[in-house]
């Protein structure tokens, strides 16, 4: 029977992916066999942690776990799947009789290293693949509203037009290394850990160019300045990232090229604020027009102006809501956010003799009500 993985990796049943990695990569470094020759306990015992987190790490088999227990893995061990199973033998994680090296391969991901010698899993063809590019635009929110465009100017690798980013003298692509096969890498043995080291044969281009292109020098590419049209699209909102696909740099001898990233910054508005796709406009209006009732007259962020009705003992602080007069919702087209007309009243400071009058007999006659106004 498998163990509880939430037990083997000592964590709660709710516990976060980041606590469950945590406990994880602390009982790997434990029981590791480097630093437990010869422990066969020690060893069982890395292959149990490994167990569980193969199924913790996952959400389909966590969530499998959870419901069915040990049942939802009843063919991991190469048994026909048990009743109930909804997954079959599919979901044996190293249960199936995974040797040493792939349980070491798996735990040393875990940390960066793939093929325990290079980082992330980067073959020949990642390790020829161009740069990403970052900038940063800050824009009104009027821009955010309407849309807008985005001219970027730079310089940055280019693929070579004299080879087609081949690397060669004759633009050809190069006949793939004998010694790696393409692969860029070679591998050997120490101990447990099978290294993966760059093959000295191709520099782990997984290529070998015999005569280099004499424009970019068996690169495949060239510096030069270029410009960028970037739309920003309407109802984009503060802290997007914007991603343009290949646009980054070029990659190497052939390589895919890098993509452009845009961060984009919505300024702060004199007039309107922004919460999510709808506005919020802070109105002064008359005491009058609060206590008896009215119209006033309010802008709009694409440049009208809106008439909106104020009832009668309307209060300070409330909000008047306008359906569809906020910012467009990039992700659903013809949808917008709303409007809120918050209310607030601005007292002036200086009255006239008539105005003094007319507020003093208003005055003694809130105070003969039963319901003061003051």
């Amino acid at each position: 029977m498998n163990k509880n993985p939430y037990e083997v990796l000592g964590v709660a049943r709710d516990a976060s992916d980041a606590d469950i990695k945590k406990a994880y990569h602390k009982l790997v470094m434990k029981y590791h066999p480097d630093k437990n020759p010869g422990d066969k306990s020690a060893e069982e015992k890395f292959k149990e942690v490994n167990n569980a987190f193969d199924i913790l790490k996952d959400p389909q088999k966590r969530a499998a776990y959870d419901r069915f227990g040990d049942a939802a893995f009843a063919g991991g061990n190469g048994a026909s799947a048990g009743a109930g199973n909804p997954f079959g033998a599919g979901f044996g994680g190293f249960a199936g009789g995974a040797g040493m090296d792939d349980i070491l391969r798996e735990a040393m991901r875990g940390f960066g290293f793939d093929g325990f010698g290079g980082f992330g899993g980067a073959g020949a063809a990642d390790n020829r693949r161009g740069r990403d590019l970052l900038d940063n635009v800050t824009i009104s929110l009027r821009d955010a509203y309407f849309g807008t465009t985005h001219t970027v100017k730079f310089s940055s690798n280019v693929q070579c037009d004299k080879c087609n980013g081949n690397g060669t003298d004759d633009g050809k692509p190069a006949p793939v290394c004998s010694r790696c096969g393409g692969s860029g890498v070679v591998h050997s043995r120490q101990g447990f850990f099978a290294v993966e080291t760059p093959c000295p044969e191709c520099n782990g281009l997984g290529r070998k160019i015999s005569k280099k292109c004499s424009k970019c020098d068996g690169t495949g590419a060239v510096h030069k300045q270029r410009t960028l049209d970037v739309k920003i699209p309407a109802g984009v909102a503060d802290g997007a990232r914007l991603r343009l696909a290949g646009q980054g740099e070029a990659g190497q001898n052939g390589g895919a090229p890098g993509d452009f990233y845009i961060d984009v910054r919505v300024a702060p508005d004199d007039k309107f604020e922004r919460v999510g796709d709808d506005l919020i406009y802070r109105a002064d209006v008359p005491f009058v027009t609060l206590a008896l009732g009215g119209e006033i007259e309010v802008p709009t962020i694409d440049d009208k102006t809106l008439s909106v009705k104020v009832a009668a003992g309307t209060q300070i602080g409330a909000r008047l809501r306008v359906r569809g007069k906020g910012m467009p919702n990039p992700r659903r087209a013809s949808s917008f956010g709303d409007m809120y007309i918050e209310i607030h009243m601005t007292v002036p400071t200086k009255l006239s003799e008539k105005q003094k009058k007319a507020l003093e007999e208003f005055a003694g006659a809130s105070k003969s009500s039963k319901k003061s106004w003051f």
